[in-house]
Protein backbone atom coordinates (compact mmCIF):
# COMPACT_ATOMS: atom_id res chain seq x y z
CA UNK A 1 0.00 0.00 0.00
CA UNK A 2 2.61 2.30 0.75
CA UNK A 3 5.15 1.46 -1.69
CA UNK A 4 8.12 0.47 0.11
CA UNK A 5 10.61 -2.54 -0.68
CA UNK A 6 9.74 -5.09 1.59
CA UNK A 7 13.11 -5.76 2.45
CA UNK A 8 13.63 -2.27 3.30
CA UNK A 9 10.73 -2.57 5.61
CA UNK A 10 12.11 -5.85 6.91
CA UNK A 11 15.52 -3.74 7.69
CA UNK A 12 13.59 -1.14 9.39
CA UNK A 13 11.53 -3.80 11.70
CA UNK A 14 14.93 -5.39 12.13
CA UNK A 15 16.25 -2.27 13.85
CA UNK A 16 13.17 -1.89 16.19
CA UNK A 17 14.02 -4.89 17.27
CA UNK A 18 17.66 -4.74 17.79
CA UNK A 19 19.11 -1.35 18.40
CA UNK A 20 22.68 -2.61 17.61
CA UNK A 21 21.79 -2.87 13.83
CA UNK A 22 21.55 0.72 13.93
CA UNK A 23 24.05 2.82 11.86
CA UNK A 24 27.24 4.58 13.49
CA UNK A 25 25.37 8.11 12.96
CA UNK A 26 22.19 6.79 14.70
CA UNK A 27 24.01 5.38 17.68
CA UNK A 28 26.66 8.28 18.37
CA UNK A 29 23.37 10.83 17.68
CA UNK A 30 21.32 8.84 20.76
CA UNK A 31 24.73 9.70 22.37
CA UNK A 32 24.95 12.88 21.81
CA UNK A 33 21.45 14.16 22.15
CA UNK A 34 21.35 13.14 26.28
CA UNK A 35 24.66 15.48 26.36
CA UNK A 36 22.79 18.27 24.73
CA UNK A 37 19.78 17.73 26.82
CA UNK A 38 22.09 17.85 30.11
CA UNK A 39 24.05 21.13 28.58
CA UNK A 40 20.76 22.65 27.86
CA UNK A 41 18.94 22.12 30.72
CA UNK A 42 21.83 23.04 32.87
CA UNK A 43 22.03 26.50 31.61
CA UNK A 44 18.57 27.07 32.28
CA UNK A 45 17.31 26.52 28.18
CA UNK A 46 19.18 29.88 27.07
CA UNK A 47 21.96 28.22 25.82
CA UNK A 48 21.88 28.33 21.44
CA UNK A 49 23.49 25.34 19.31
CA UNK A 50 26.71 27.79 19.38
CA UNK A 51 27.31 27.73 23.15
CA UNK A 52 26.08 24.14 23.73
CA UNK A 53 29.24 23.51 21.24
CA UNK A 54 31.67 25.04 22.91
CA UNK A 55 30.21 23.43 26.32
CA UNK A 56 30.28 19.81 25.01
CA UNK A 57 33.96 20.44 23.55
CA UNK A 58 34.79 21.84 26.66
CA UNK A 59 34.11 19.20 28.63
CA UNK A 60 35.41 17.02 26.13
CA UNK A 61 32.96 15.55 23.86
CA UNK A 62 34.06 16.25 20.31
CA UNK A 63 31.55 17.13 18.07
CA UNK A 64 30.44 19.14 15.11
CA UNK A 65 28.40 22.79 15.57
CA UNK A 66 26.37 21.41 12.71
CA UNK A 67 25.61 18.14 14.40
CA UNK A 68 24.99 19.88 17.54
CA UNK A 69 22.51 22.50 15.44
CA UNK A 70 20.60 19.35 13.74
CA UNK A 71 20.08 18.01 17.04
CA UNK A 72 18.92 20.50 18.93
CA UNK A 73 16.52 21.64 16.06
CA UNK A 74 15.53 17.86 16.06
CA UNK A 75 14.50 17.96 19.81
CA UNK A 76 12.97 21.48 19.43
CA UNK A 77 15.68 23.09 21.57
CA UNK A 78 16.11 26.59 21.28
CA UNK A 79 18.82 29.85 22.54
CA UNK A 80 17.14 32.51 24.32
CA UNK A 81 16.72 35.30 22.02
CA UNK A 82 17.56 39.20 22.71
CA UNK A 83 15.90 41.66 21.94
CA UNK A 84 12.41 43.06 21.90
CA UNK A 85 10.01 41.15 19.51
CA UNK A 86 7.83 43.60 16.95
CA UNK A 87 4.14 42.24 15.92
CA UNK A 88 4.26 44.34 12.72
CA UNK A 89 1.49 42.81 11.01
CA UNK A 90 -2.01 41.95 12.98
CA UNK A 91 -4.33 40.53 10.47
CA UNK A 92 -8.28 41.30 10.76
CA UNK A 93 -9.82 37.82 9.81
CA UNK A 94 -13.28 40.14 9.43
CA UNK A 95 -11.98 42.22 6.90
CA UNK A 96 -12.73 40.84 3.15
CA UNK A 97 -9.41 40.59 1.35
CA UNK A 98 -8.86 42.79 -1.59
CA UNK A 99 -9.09 41.19 -4.72
CA UNK A 100 -5.89 40.96 -6.79
CA UNK A 101 -6.61 42.44 -10.25
CA UNK A 102 -3.76 41.65 -11.96
CA UNK A 103 -3.23 38.43 -11.20
CA UNK A 104 0.41 38.61 -9.78
CA UNK A 105 1.39 39.29 -13.54
CA UNK A 106 3.41 42.61 -12.91
CA UNK A 107 3.71 43.69 -16.14
CA UNK A 108 3.06 47.08 -18.17
CA UNK A 109 3.72 48.12 -21.34
CA UNK A 110 3.86 51.77 -20.34
CA UNK A 111 4.25 54.15 -17.83
CA UNK A 112 1.54 54.75 -15.32
CA UNK A 113 -0.46 51.46 -16.58
CA UNK A 114 0.42 49.75 -12.90
CA UNK A 115 1.92 50.56 -9.96
CA UNK A 116 2.16 48.55 -6.50
CA UNK A 117 2.59 49.63 -3.19
CA UNK A 118 4.52 48.02 -0.22
CA UNK A 119 6.17 49.44 2.90
CA UNK A 120 8.41 48.32 5.36
CA UNK A 121 9.94 48.92 9.07
CA UNK A 122 13.00 49.61 9.94
CA UNK A 123 15.20 49.52 12.61
CA UNK A 124 17.21 52.93 14.34
CA UNK A 125 18.62 54.06 16.78
CA UNK A 126 15.45 56.12 17.84
CA UNK A 127 13.48 53.22 17.53
CA UNK A 128 10.95 51.68 14.23
CA UNK A 129 10.37 53.98 11.49
CA UNK A 130 8.23 52.54 9.04
CA UNK A 131 8.91 53.56 4.94
CA UNK A 132 5.45 53.02 2.35
CA UNK A 133 6.69 53.12 -1.42
CA UNK A 134 4.47 53.37 -5.15
CA UNK A 135 6.75 51.49 -7.74
CA UNK A 136 5.71 52.29 -11.26
CA UNK A 137 6.17 48.68 -12.82
CA UNK A 138 6.82 50.23 -16.22
CA UNK A 139 9.98 52.62 -14.96
CA UNK A 140 10.65 50.28 -12.50
CA UNK A 141 11.09 53.54 -10.39
CA UNK A 142 9.87 54.56 -6.75
CA UNK A 143 7.12 57.35 -8.06
CA UNK A 144 5.76 57.95 -4.18
CA UNK A 145 7.26 57.50 -1.00
CA UNK A 146 6.55 58.16 2.79
CA UNK A 147 8.60 57.81 5.93
CA UNK A 148 6.60 58.00 9.24
CA UNK A 149 7.23 56.77 13.24
CA UNK A 150 4.19 55.03 13.18
CA UNK A 151 2.42 52.50 11.25
CA UNK A 152 -0.73 53.93 10.43
CA UNK A 153 -2.59 54.25 7.20
CA UNK A 154 -2.22 57.66 6.26
CA UNK A 155 1.03 57.80 5.59
CA UNK A 156 0.65 54.98 3.08
CA UNK A 157 -2.30 57.18 1.20
CA UNK A 158 0.38 60.14 1.41
CA UNK A 159 2.57 58.31 -0.34
CA UNK A 160 0.21 57.46 -3.16
CA UNK A 161 -0.96 61.33 -3.62
CA UNK A 162 2.54 62.33 -3.80
CA UNK A 163 2.83 59.87 -6.71
CA UNK A 164 -0.36 60.99 -8.36
CA UNK A 165 0.74 64.46 -7.75
CA UNK A 166 4.22 63.87 -9.09
CA UNK A 167 2.81 62.12 -12.03
CA UNK A 168 0.17 64.69 -13.23
CA UNK A 169 0.74 65.41 -17.04
CA UNK A 170 1.42 69.03 -16.45
CA UNK A 171 3.77 68.64 -13.79
CA UNK A 172 6.28 65.27 -15.35
CA UNK A 173 6.83 67.67 -18.46
CA UNK A 174 6.08 64.31 -20.78
CA UNK A 175 3.05 65.48 -22.11
CA UNK A 176 3.30 69.23 -22.25
CA UNK A 177 4.44 70.65 -25.62
CA UNK A 178 5.13 74.93 -25.19
CA UNK A 179 4.28 77.19 -28.66
CA UNK A 180 5.22 80.10 -29.38
CA UNK A 181 2.65 81.01 -31.12
CA UNK A 182 0.07 83.87 -30.07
Amino acid sequence: MLQIAPSAYRRHAARQRNPELRSARAKRDEMLVAHIERVWEANLGVYGADKVWKQMNRESVPVARCTVERLMRRLGLQGARRGKTLRTTVPDRSAPCPLDRVNRQFNADRPNQLWVSDFTYVSTWQGWLYVAFVIDVFARRIVGWRVSSTMSTDFVLDALEQALYDRQPERSGALVHHSDRG
